[in-house]
């Protein structure tokens, strides 16, 4: 595949405890997972079905000689490519026919599959793709409890809740950690963490500068409390997806054997899409963790040419 470097690649550079680090889990494809981290990534759209029809947006766009490919995990979703780059100039974006979603970020939703009619909590939802993408899933029935952390982090997710003609949400502004202890129960919940986003190197090179192995360790003990908070807000037979755009294991899979550890009413259930996908990790550094862990998605940049990502569903039983 002939990938396109960024033009910061040859500017960032690994920190050396960043290469030991990722030589150790990727071995041989190390050189690989860092040449498609440091390449252009495809642009993808997502059709907003509450406003339009895929078929609609798919003529709009061809009569404007963009080249529409399916992405096999999402029938709402398509990579693009033109002439032109700026997608979020197009008319179709500013009416709310289209969202731009990078193809990974889909998963999700798709994972969790809301239904008209169900009450769900998307914990961590700002700027709103995967809120935009799970109403649309729901018809604009239902509720959705959209929440983040500050009011500076609401203004996106306002714009595209109102481009988007979305209309089955409620917006609260506290700790994700709240919701664990408060009598409100949900059919699905959402925990898209806050992560180091070490999937997302190709569209924010900065991210080999910031990573340090200690703020890795912070983010993992945020995120096994807010999975822990979203678990008690689940109804029983409910369903949680666990999401982040990091390839970090403590971010990933102890996040969920911590889970699995705490709560022995909670179950993975093995994630059935078409999509590449790698081994999840289950030994890293001097911890194992559980075999049902096997049943999560982690893929790496390298192996569908998108962000690195993980996802893990969970039933409560």
């Amino acid at each position: 595949m002939n990938l396109e470097p960024i033009p910061e690649a040859e500017k960032v550079s690994a920190k050396p405890e960043f290469e030991k680090r990722y030589k150790t889990l990727l071995g041989g494809s190390y050189d690989e997972f860092m040449k498609y981290s440091l390449s252009y990534i495809t642009k993808g759209i997502r059709v907003n079905t509450l406003k339009t029809s895929i078929a609609d947006v798919k003529k709009r766009l061809e009569q404007q000689k963009f080249t529409l490919k399916q992405i096999p995990w999402c029938k709402e979703g398509f990579w693009v490519k033109g002439e032109r780059t700026d997608l979020g100039n197009l008319i179709e974006h500013f009416l709310g026919y289209i969202y731009i979603q990078e193809a990974a970020s889909m998963l999700p939703a798709t994972v969790l599959q809301p239904k008209p009619g169900e009450i769900v909590l998307d914990m961590c939802g700002s700027p709103g793709s995967k809120t935009t993408q799970m109403a649309s899933l729901m018809q604009n029935k239902g509720l959705i409890v959209v929440n983040d952390i500050s009011g500076a982090r609401m203004k996106p997710l306002g714009l595209n809740l109102q481009r988007n003609g979305i209309l089955n949400t409620v917006v609260t502004i506290m700790y994700g950690q709240q919701f664990g202890r408060k009598n409100i129960l949900f059919d699905k919940v959402l925990v898209d963490a806050p992560c180091s986003g070490t999937g997302t190197i190709r569209r924010s090179p900065d991210t080999l500068k910031m990573w340090n192995s200690g703020m890795i360790k912070r983010l993992s003990r945020t995120q096994k409390s807010l999975i822990e908070a979203g678990f008690n807000a689940l109804k029983s037979g409910g369903t949680l997806v666990y999401s982040t755009c990091s390839v970090e294991p403590e971010e990933n899979e102890e996040v969920i054997d911590y889970l699995l550890n705490k709560f022995s009413n909670a179950s993975l259930e093995k994630i059935d899409l078409d999509i590449k996908k790698s081994n999840p990790i289950l030994k890293f550094e001097n911890k194992t963790y559980s075999d049902e862990i096997k049943k999560c998605l982690r893929i790496w940049p390298q192996d569908n040419n998108t962000e690195g990502f993980f996802v893990a569903k969970i039933r409560k039983r």
